[in-house]
């Protein structure tokens, strides 16, 4: 008798256990199965900010070149070329301290015996650069469209493709903070709108991608693109960084 109750207690609390067991399970496996089903519904929007900047940094080379036979003589002419550009750099208040000298590059083009082509006219080519670089940009836009004398002093300016005057923004990390925070403003408020028609609320943010800044020349700002002109050559730049979050998305 002693035996046949210890075993019907003994099924008795492994019942309860198994009960207990089932009722733990299946609260878990309904939470689970919430939370998924919380997780499924969000909405992804992206948030855009631009913002009108002027450059505070501007580059100027100006590269200028001389040929003949005569590595003296040529020596004498580039020295004259370089009084009569620092002089027309100081007529329009650039500074000294704001100009580089560059070193003074000699090509011989009958130097390769073995070229094959048609030879150059002139044996000697002296090339030498002079660089500013200042923050007065308004300073050197100016002197930029007055080149025009020192051609008409027979100093023909020239260069590499793409070395030409440039602009440059350095203010970038000073606003980034202030513009990532707009960004993300206006995605939730894109958020919400969707939220709204749908019959939910906005809930926490899923997942978040600050984006990347572009500089843009301030005339092409709005289309998208990187500009085909590159913000170099525009004074006025326009800042643009697109931010891409994910909210969930709440009865």
């Amino acid at each position: 008798m002693n035996g046949t109750s210890l075993i019907d207690r003994s099924n008795v609390v492994l019942g309860v256990l198994l009960a207990l067991g089932l009722i733990i399970g299946g609260w878990v496996l309904g939470a689970e199965i919430k939370a998924t089903r919380l997780g499924d519904r969000y909405v992804t929007v992206k948030g855009l900010v631009e913002r009108k900047v002027k450059s505070d940094l501007a580059i100027w080379p100006l590269t200028y070149k001389e040929a003949g036979d005569e590595l003296t003589a040529l020596y004498s002419k580039t020295e004259a070329d370089k009084k009569t550009v620092l002089q027309f750099l100081d007529e329009q208040g650039i500074q000294s301290s704001e100009i580089e000298l560059g070193i003074i590059r000699v090509v011989d083009t009958q130097a390769n015996e073995y070229g094959g082509g048609v030879r150059a006219p002139h044996r000697y080519i002296v090339e030498q650069q002079i660089t500013v670089h200042t923050s007065r940009v308004d300073q050197v836009a100016a002197a930029a469209q007055k080149t025009l004398v020192l051609l008409q002093k027979g100093i023909v300016l020239g260069g590499n493709p793409g070395q030409g005057l440039a602009y440059k923004f350095t203010g970038l990390n000073a606003i980034k903070p202030d513009m990532i925070t707009e960004a993300t403003r206006n995605a939730r408020a894109a958020a919400a709108r969707f939220a709204a028609d749908s019959g939910s609320q906005v809930g926490a943010i899923r997942t978040a991608n600050q984006g990347v800044f572009s500089i843009l020349p301030a005339d092409q700002a709005g289309d998208g693109g990187e500009g085909g002109f590159g913000a170099d050559a525009s004074l006025m730049k326009t800042v643009r960084v697109v931010t891409s979050v994910e909210y969930y998305l709440e009865k």
